[in-house]
């Protein structure tokens, strides 16, 4: 059956069933590869027991999807602004779902970790289109109310996901955790091919940016590669060339993107303190959760003896917390600014992080567990809608779009850059009797402190303009917080 096409028509009503169906289709598709973030850390402690590895196999599980992922974000948007955003959605999803297949039966972690690789791939394709599809196929007039259908679904995915995947885990196999995405990713290309509007896309001007991405990629990797093996391998020959390698490719990215006519990061939006300043703490803050979620998932499973289902039940409180209260933050900063709760939240991060580090072998849930993991939720809670809306205002109408992408982009990197740095500089280590070592309760005050920095930063460079009081949503929240990606928002 051939797509309904709206061109000229105004878009579909949210109240059709083709309409709801992209929503459902879009939804689906990008929860996929936010919870891949959040679940395998829990399935971790399994793969290296079956396949073997340590600290440094379980960082680069992680890292090899983030890379892809961050590194081609921007140009997955640019490539679905040329070729149109459901074609680029859809190879996405199928890329995504094959090597979710390759992971789910990956028979060394060298395989399994060249799977995520190619996971991340197909998520920087569809990621960026799951909005943008929304944006050009939905009706004006029903926009609003589809993105926040959009973002509850990706909620409730949010909350279950690492509840799901940690009970199949102990009731399958850690395989079963990648293997369920293929029939989920395969629903959402049927779904998206026949329901999803072939609206059609304006010409863009510019060349693609390729050199660009192949540019950050390559400082990325050489960054990361360094990061997660110098600990356990010293200052080899090939540690010093992937550090010479990973300052080069970043040097060279922003070359590239000064000198580009399209560049995927308008360094002109840097000329913006405020700008600066929200993405500074985007950074600082979607590091020390990227990091300390990881670590907190290995920590009670290896350390506390926590089975795979109770980890993810441990951090329930913190995605209810968030669904509760994020929508209404983020109308409340929509009227009142985004200064306060960006620097209100990040602290009570940095508060809920320190409580964490009290998580050591031997901890109670109650007396320890419970109220870092809550306070943490709350400084969560607090900061993410705020946070959109506090890019946005930092740039004129016609940079939106940029804005978003970047500090989309910026969040995914600041995950990535943290895993693979934190373990090294707190000192996280493998033992018999304590798997991370005195590393973890060091980890953790590190990330508190990073989160301080962010409330600190936002309150000396974030302002309450008329700008920042209008347009917000709430459904434009953090990606690593298992909210919806801004990318097109």
């Amino acid at each position: 059956m051939t797509p309904p096409d709206v061109t000229g028509h105004g878009g579909l009503a949210l109240s059709t069933g083709s309409g709801r169906r992209l929503v459902l289709a879009t939804a689906l598709a990008s929860g996929m590869v936010f919870l891949d973030c959040t679940v395998t850390p829990l399935a971790s402690p399994a793969i290296v027991r079956e396949l073997g590895g340590g600290m440094s196999v379980q960082q680069w599980i992680l890292d090899g999807y983030l890379l892809t992922l961050s590194s081609l974000l921007l140009l997955g948007g640019a490539l679905g602004d040329r070729s149109g955003h459901r074609r680029v959605f859809v190879i996405g999803l199928l890329v995504f779902s094959v090597a979710s297949i390759a992971c789910g039966i990956a028979p060394s972690t060298d395989a399994l970790v060249l799977s995520r690789v190619a996971q991340g791939v197909g998520g920087a394709l569809l990621v960026p289109g799951s909005l943008a599809l929304i944006r050009s196929a939905i009706r004006p007039e029903d926009r609003g109310k589809a993105l926040g259908l959009w973002a509850g679904m990706s909620g409730v995915g949010s909350a279950l996901g690492p509840i799901v995947g940690g009970w199949l885990v102990d009731a399958a196999s850690w395989r079963a955790v990648f293997l369920v995405n293929a029939p989920l990713g395969l629903v959402a290309v049927w779904t998206t091919l026949r329901h999803t509007p072939d609206a059609r896309i304006g010409p863009v001007s510019g060349r693609l940016d390729v050199a660009g991405a192949t540019a950050i990629m390559v400082g990325l990797s050489g960054l990361t590669y360094t990061l997660i093996e110098t600990p356990a391998h010293g200052w080899s020959s090939w540690t010093v060339l992937s550090a010479t390698v990973g300052v080069v490719g970043l040097l060279a990215f922003l070359v590239v993107e000064a000198r580009s006519s399209s560049p995927l990061l308008p360094l002109t939006l840097f000329r913006s303190a405020h700008f600066v300043g929200a993405n500074i703490t985007t950074f600082a803050v979607e590091g020390a959760v990227g990091a300390a979620f990881f670590l907190l998932a290995l920590q009670l499973q290896q350390s506390l003896g926590y089975t795979a289902l109770a980890a993810g039940l441990a951090m329930l409180p913190l995605t209810v917390l968030m669904l509760l209260l994020a929508p209404w933050i983020g109308a409340m900063a929509q009227r009142r600014g985004p200064r306060l709760p960006m620097t209100l939240g990040p602290l009570l991060c940095a508060a809920g992080l320190a409580l964490l580090a009290r998580v050591v072998p031997g901890a109670g849930f109650v007396t320890d567990v419970l109220p870092g993991v809550a306070v943490f939720g709350l400084g969560l809670a607090i900061t993410v809608a705020p946070l959109t809306a506090a890019v946005l205002a930092g740039v004129d109408e016609r940079h939106v779009g940029a804005a978003a992408g970047t500090n989309n982009a910026l969040a995914w990197t600041a995950g990535l850059i943290a895993v693979a740095a934190l373990p090294a500089v707190a000192g996280v280590h493998s033992s018999a009797a304590d798997p991370l070592g005195h590393g973890f309760t060091t980890a953790m005050l590190l990330a508190a402190a990073m989160c301080a920095v962010g409330g600190v930063v936002a309150f000396a460079s974030i302002r309450n303009p008329q700008a920042a009081l209008v347009g917000s949503s709430p459904a434009c929240a953090s990606p690593n917080l298992g909210q919806a990606a801004p990318t097109s928002c």
